[in-house]
């Protein structure tokens, strides 16, 4: 998938994101608890994520 395509994912669903490029694991369960905290902390995870695959 389109790396343009996950980044805006990563702003505006950041567990999908992760899931999309991670799958499910501590990193898509990490995201999802930053997420639920503040959605700013999960946007965070999600690009570093996103962006570390490349």
């Amino acid at each position: 998938m389109s790396n343009l395509v996950r980044i805006l994912l990563a702003i505006f669903l950041p567990p999908l994101a992760v899931l999309m490029t991670a799958g499910i694991g501590l990193q898509f369960l990490l995201n999802i608890l930053l997420t639920v905290l503040g959605i700013v902390p999960g946007m965070i995870h999600a690009l570093w994520i996103v962006i570390r695959d490349r």
